[in-house]
């Protein structure tokens, strides 16, 4: 009966393991409010996480060494003493390299708008089926995001079934009262962000990232100058981004993560090749031109 019962854990244990498809770290902050009880944003700290770690998010079956990285940092603004919550939401994920160590950033956006309801202790719902909690909502949603973009690294456009779920997620939000879901909200928010990861405008972004990372980045640590001008022959597809179409927030997502790596990548190339680099990226994301003149001054 022991062995019997043991086996039966050592089940349970494997099936909840294998549902981990993210490795999320969690962190909850309010310096802004003193008074703020600790013990309870421990607590939801702790269930943020179990939520965001102990769900199956992805199809496939991913293994423990495969679990995305990915950080989602709370920072509390306000708190009515009670369960009322106002905060914001810096998301962040990485997706690992071929053959190294290193990490390659693919979300890190900061979401001003959250506001959620949290009493100690409370279980944590959620339903892809309707609207339940904005606090689960939103981060359903951000899963589903991170798993996108994580898949559509590895195979072109393979995020696709992931991005209809976290549109989904905001199709079930439009009833609710809360910011951060509607077109009308802002331009930079859930609603603009799955609109346009569903979108075929930004197809062309989507399948960058494929090519950028699996035959760029991938193939940079056996062979730089091959990655490195693999990823050059890409650039001209960032100046065909449209990013002055209403809500265009896809691409402001895509080159806060991307532009210091483009530097990085660049900076060891010859003068012609990053005086190139440049002038697209100065082109394509002029919000971060000053960044990218550094590639002017490289060695």
């Amino acid at each position: 009966m022991k062995k019997l019962g043991f086996c039966i854990l050592l089940l349970l244990f494997c099936g909840v393991a294998s549902a981990q498809d993210l490795n999320a770290q969690v962190q909850i902050l309010a310096p802004k409010i003193p008074s703020a009880n600790k013990h309870t944003l421990q607590t939801l700290e702790t269930a943020v996480k179990d939520f965001l770690n102990g769900r199956k998010w992805a199809q496939d079956k991913i293994l423990p060494t495969e679990r995305i990285e990915c950080n989602f940092i709370f920072n509390i603004t306000s708190w009515d003493g009670n369960s009322n919550y106002s905060a914001e939401l810096q998301v962040q994920s990485s997706r690992p390299v071929f053959n190294s160590s290193y990490n390659s950033t693919l979300i890190n956006l900061l979401d001003k708008d959250i506001d959620f309801v949290y009493t100690e202790g409370q279980v944590m719902d959620y339903t892809d089926q309707n609207f339940q909690s904005n606090l689960t909502s939103v981060l359903a949603f951000y899963a589903y995001i991170i798993v996108g973009m994580d898949y559509d690294t590895f195979s072109k456009l393979g995020g696709t079934p992931y991005f209809a779920a976290a549109q989904t997620v905001v199709t079930n939000a439009q009833s609710s009262s809360y910011k951060g879901w509607k077109a009308f909200d802002n331009s930079t928010n859930r609603y603009w962000l799955a609109e346009n990861l569903t979108n075929q405008v930004y197809q062309p972004l989507r399948g960058f990232m494929y090519d950028y990372h699996r035959n760029g980045l991938d193939v940079m640590y056996d062979n730089a100058g091959k990655g490195r001008k693999a990823i050059s022959d890409l650039l001209p597809i960032l100046s065909q981004v449209d990013r002055q179409r209403v809500g265009a927030f896809f691409p402001i997502v895509f080159f806060t993560a991307k532009s210091s790596e483009f530097i990085a990548i660049f900076t060891k190339a010859d003068a012609p090749q990053r005086v190139a680099a440049m002038n697209i990226l100065n082109a394509a994301d002029p919000a971060n031109g000053l960044k990218y003149q550094a590639l002017q001054k490289a060695n």
